[in-house]
């Protein structure tokens, strides 16, 4: 018998019951599980994080050696626009060759690694074919070479300067400009000069200006204007100042050293006579001719035969009798330069001597 107010429990309605508690347990179950994986993730994530944080801050770099100053390349002759530039008159005294002509003078000095190297009396062109004045390179070398322009000439030892036919070479120097344009060298100093010189590395200066020094040679060409490239190859030159207007060696520049020959350089024309006794006499362009009899005078001692033979030029055309004399250039050293003492000899050279002096020009007896 039921009890009054009492509604008898259904058996499905307990199951039902037990499976919604049970399906309930089993989802917090999860979410605490995939909770408890997140945050263990997020742990070994931080970590690895801070692992590499920790390795960039603290890298292990390897010490790589400091690359070698790139060399300073040796003065170069440059093309620009087709035409070759020299290089730099300041650059091929320090590493180079300059060549430095005067025509006036009829001389060249000839500068290696800043140094006075030699020089020699030249012949340039003469009226109606006057040798260009400027800066050139050195566009092409020859040991044996034929001119193109003037019946088949030798050239012998040709150091082209321009492409419209001025050159250095051998030839005959009569005492002054003679050639069609070319710059004229003893034999023997042209093949030593030809052996000295590369194209990419020397300079050519040619002045208007009248040099006699080696300082001042030097002077010339440090005032000297860059050329500019022309048309088809060709250079074009600018005018050089007045020697008064150039600016001088500075103070703070090395003096240059004469060349002296020892034992451990090649012998070079016109200073391998250096060698030989100072008592004995030597004409730099004639050699072979016996010494002379009489007396002897000397006229002056120049730092170079090119300077002797230009005061020779000079004194020999004020006073035509010097004519009649022998003349020698003999090296000397004196406290420890060199001189070419410019000598003439022959009858009655005393007398000529006391008439140059009460003209004023230096001279003395040589006993």
């Amino acid at each position: 018998m039921n009890r009054i107010g009492r509604r008898p429990i259904n058996e499905n309605m307990v199951k039902a019951g037990f499976t919604i508690i049970s399906v309930a347990t089993a989802l917090c179950a999860a979410l605490l599980l995939v909770t408890s994986a997140g945050r263990v993730l997020e742990i070994q994530t931080s970590a690895n994080a801070a692992e590499n944080i920790e390795y960039v801050s603290n890298p292990v770099v390897q010490k790589v050696p400091p690359r070698p100053p790139k060399p300073v390349p040796a003065a170069t002759a440059t093309k620009v626009d087709g035409a070759t530039l020299p290089p730099a008159v300041s650059a091929v005294l320090k590493s180079g060759v300059l060549i430095v002509i005067s025509k006036p003078s009829q001389t060249m000095y000839v500068f290696k690694d800043g140094a006075l190297w030699n020089s020699s009396p030249v012949s340039t062109g003469k009226r109606g074919h006057t040798t260009p004045s400027g800066m050139f390179p050195i566009l092409q070398k020859r040991t044996f070479h034929r001119s193109n322009i003037y019946s088949n000439a030798p050239m012998p030892h040709m150091q082209r300067l321009t492409w419209g036919g001025i050159a250095i070479h051998a030839g005959k120097l009569p005492g002054y400009p003679a050639s069609h344009g070319c710059i004229r060298l003893p034999a023997d100093f042209a093949r030593a000069l030809f052996a000295l010189t590369r194209p990419e590395t020397t300079t050519v200066v040619v002045t208007d200006q009248r040099v006699g020094s080696d300082e001042t040679a030097r002077r010339v060409a440090l005032n000297m204007p860059n050329p500019l490239p022309g048309a088809r190859g060709h250079l074009v030159q600018r005018p050089e100042p007045p020697l008064k207007d150039m600016t001088p060696l500075r103070e703070s520049e090395p003096r240059l050293a004469r060349a002296e020959q020892t034992q451990s350089e090649p012998r070079r024309p016109a200073l391998a006579e250096a060698a030989r006794p100072a008592s004995q006499p030597v004409d730099l362009l004639d050699q072979t001719r016996p010494r002379a009899r009489g007396q002897t005078i000397q006229l002056a001692a120049k730092s170079s035969p090119g300077e002797a033979e230009a005061y020779w030029s000079r004194i020999s055309a004020r006073y035509p009798e010097l004519g009649e004399y022998e003349k020698a250039i003999i090296p000397a050293v004196v406290d420890r330069r060199q001189y070419y003492r410019l000598r003439v000899t022959g009858p009655g050279a005393f007398a000529a001597c006391s008439s140059l002096k009460r003209s004023g020009t230096d001279c003395f007896p040589v006993q």
